[in-house]
């Protein structure tokens, strides 16, 4: 299990913390070069700096369409190909719909889904002029359930899964290109602290369901098996999360119920300024 990945180029984006940091030491724990992406360069290098093996720290805002192609021929360019892309670097929400500035919106959909789509077209024909690859999206139980306070976010995250079992359909027969969906539910990060408000501004503090989450590093060991299995799409839940993702495709209509219950009893309290 250790060599699963030797040898292979792993490009990460939103390595600098979380999901990423973590799948960033899993990946080069099985053998594995990576590049590691996000905005924070000190902080992609704090944890290049505690990985073996050989890595390329690529700092760059996923949402700089300008530069991204030049950033895609540095990737290809360092070891001559890239042969697995985790498009994980993304943005949350804790707002009513209702209250939020459309600018909200446009910001995490742009952040969220179309900044992956267009890393993903850029580096699409390099990977198959080298033969395949692999593209994984890191989506959310909330890109299956809609969830109450996360409108823009289930929107992007609902169209990732989209695009991604699109692009499966064109390429993974074709051209090799095999691609993998990642749904997590609560994992114990920084989502909700740097969630945005309904005026853009960072929300500045945790939910307790993240802080009882999962590790970051269960989640990444779960992401790596279904890559190295070319899983078409994984789960990563426990509880409720996993029930109620179940649910949406077994008994859509009892997990619409659900939601609207649990939605009504959040939108009460926000209106009514209590936002815990």
């Amino acid at each position: 299990m250790a060599d699963r990945f030797a040898g292979k180029i792993v490009w990460i984006t939103g390595a600098s913390s979380g999901i990423g940091e973590a799948l960033t030491k899993a990946f080069a724990q099985e053998g594995a070069h990576i590049i590691l992406s996000g905005r924070r360069t000190e902080a992609l290098e704090q944890v290049a700096a505690g990985i073996n093996g050989d890595s390329l720290v690529l700092p760059f805002e996923t949402t700089d369409y300008d530069i991204l192609p030049a950033k895609v021929e540095e990737a290809r360019d360092w070891k001559g190909r890239v042969d697995i892309l985790v498009n994980n670097a993304g943005i949350s929400q804790r707002s009513l719909a209702l209250d939020t500035h459309p600018d909200v919106h446009h910001k995490i959909i742009n952040v969220d889904l179309l900044a992956p789509i267009w890393l993903t077209q850029l580096l699409l024909p390099n990977m198959i002029e080298a033969g395949g690859g692999h593209i994984v999206g890191i989506s959310s139980v909330a890109g299956r359930v809609g969830v109450p306070l996360r409108t823009a976010y289930c929107a992007a995250k609902h169209g990732l899964i989209g695009y991604m079992d699109a692009l499966r359909a064109e390429t993974e027969k074709l051209h090799n290109v095999h691609v993998t969906n990642i749904l997590p539910g609560s994992i114990r990060t920084n989502v909700s602290r740097n969630a945005l408000t309904k005026d853009g501004e960072s929300r500045g503090k945790s939910d307790a369901v993240i802080d009882n989450g999962m590790e970051p590093a269960e989640c990444a060991r779960q992401i790596l098996g279904a890559v190295f299995d070319q899983v078409p799409e994984l789960i990563i839940a426990e509880g409720p999360e996993m029930m109620i993702a179940k649910l949406r495709q077994s008994d859509p209509e009892q997990c619409f119920a659900m939601t609207s219950a649990m939605g009504a009893q959040i939108a009460e309290k926000y209106e009514a300024g209590e936002d815990d």
